[in-house]
């Protein structure tokens, strides 16, 4: 039986979901897809890209408005800003942006992946109800995500497309220039404790190192995401998607120190967006003394990311099992994950 073709627009092309998803789209091998972003990227095989201000309405317009084959729109794109009532009309304009531009000429189009997260259930304010489901209310705005949510549902209205959102955890995997990179902070926070010769001490806040957490891998997250978009039983839902497992940063901290060959020292508070600010010529020595990858400190520090994850002093999970009991089962064991992101890590020769 042949396979449907379908053509996939991927907004958010160079981050750590948009990259993994490109990457799984060209496995199944029944995609042409094309990546947005504001650098844009090197065309290969059934991959193109093209560099786009999602920002400007009209630059946006004038290079999205030959996408007339479009059948899938899968938005992780994202831009930071200070607080969180500035994260809203950027985040919301980019999606409202490439919609507008994208779905009227798309005949074709079947669905509109949403990437959102636990920010839905104020996961970011404080302690908030855990299994969070996707039931629960929402939360005192501002609140992009929700924002999004609420833009993608009435455009919906009387159209043969379907939505989605989706709602990882962390996600965990490979990108240089991200903003949300926990798996870089970890390892190069670790490799520099290594070349000072001193422990690894969690530096998060008191209790976020016995707090219960979940990861979501980026590779599972990609073939989430498809799964989704591709069948209409999930049109117009939100699901969470984690790794199906829990754990304690007390437990993982000294798996994570094993593997740098280090030892543990109790944790100590700190910020690592100020302490790690000084830190420059440290990674260039250690670049040239391990023959490194190039990569410009700023492209692997995501310090203040760091200190957001780390400052979760309370339990932060999501109940899965909705996304299950619509027929995705797959799951990621979160200490392999970890395990298998450092070792890429180092074979493409980012740290040492």
């Amino acid at each position: 039986m042949a396979l449907k073709w379908k053509k996939a627009v991927v907004v958010g092309a160079n981050g750590i979901i948009g990259g993994n998803l490109i990457a799984h789209l060209v496995e199944l091998g029944d995609w042409d897809i094309v990546g947005l972003s504001r650098r844009g990227g090197v065309a290969q095989g059934k991959v193109s890209h093209i560099a786009v201000d999602l920002l400007d309405i009209d630059d946006t317009r004038q290079k999205l408005t030959h996408l007339t084959d479009a059948t899938h729109i899968f938005y992780a794109a994202y831009q930071d800003r200070s607080t969180w009532a500035e994260l809203v009309p950027p985040n919301l304009a980019m999606l409202v942006n490439v919609v507008n531009a994208i779905e009227p000429v798309a005949q074709r189009l079947e669905h509109i992946s949403l990437m959102q997260g636990y920010k839905v259930y104020g996961a970011h304010l404080g302690p908030f109800k855990t299994p969070a489901r996707e039931t629960d209310a929402n939360h005192m705005p501002p609140e992009f995500n929700i924002d999004q949510q609420d833009f993608l549902e009435a455009s919906q209205k009387g159209k043969s497309w379907t939505w989605s959102a989706l709602r990882p955890s962390v996600v965990i995997g490979f990108a240089l220039r991200n903003p949300m990179n926990l798996a870089s902070v970890i390892a190069v926070y670790a490799s520099m404790s290594k070349e000072l010769r001193i422990p690894l001490r969690f530096p998060g806040k008191p209790g976020a190192y016995d707090s219960l957490i979940e990861m979501t891998d980026a590779d599972l997250l990609a073939r989430a995401t498809v799964f989704i978009a591709t069948n209409p039983q999930c049109g117009n839902q939100a699901f969470n998607i984690n790794n199906g497992d829990l754990f304690r940063w007390s437990e993982m901290w000294p798996k994570i120190a094993r593997f740098f060959d280090l030892e543990v020292a109790p944790p100590l508070p700190m910020s690592l967006d100020v302490v790690m600010a000084n830190k420059e010529e440290l990674w260039k020595k250690m670049i040239d003394k391990n023959n490194l990858a190039d990569t410009p400190y700023k492209d692997v520090s995501s310090w203040g990311f760091g200190d957001a994850v780390f400052g979760w002093n309370y339990d932060f999970f999501a109940d899965g099992t909705k996304l299950r009991r619509a027929g995705f089962h797959e799951f990621v064991d979160t200490e392999e994950m970890f395990m298998r992101v450092f070792r890429d890590l180092r074979e493409r020769r980012i740290i040492p």
